[in-house]
């Protein structure tokens, strides 16, 4: 099942019960990039995406072009 970044920020968010400015707080980031992040904004930035995933213990990373992600 692939799954896009904005659904799983705000899914992971979900499973904490973590309003989006408890989890701006504790990542560090902007309310507002939290908001755009899930609403899927095309260009955000990696370092700070990066942040956020650190405190669900992930990390972007580099995925083969036209393959899912299981």
């Amino acid at each position: 099942m692939k799954r896009d970044l904005r659904e799983f920020v705000k899914e992971r968010r979900k499973i904490l019960k973590l309003t989006q400015k408890d989890l701006a707080e504790k990542a560090g980031v902007g309310l507002r990039f939290i908001r755009e992040l899930e609403q899927g904004k095309q260009t955000i930035r990696l370092d700070k995406v990066n942040q956020v995933l650190s405190l669900f213990g992930y990390q972007m990373g580099p995925v083969k072009a036209g393959y899912e992600n299981e």
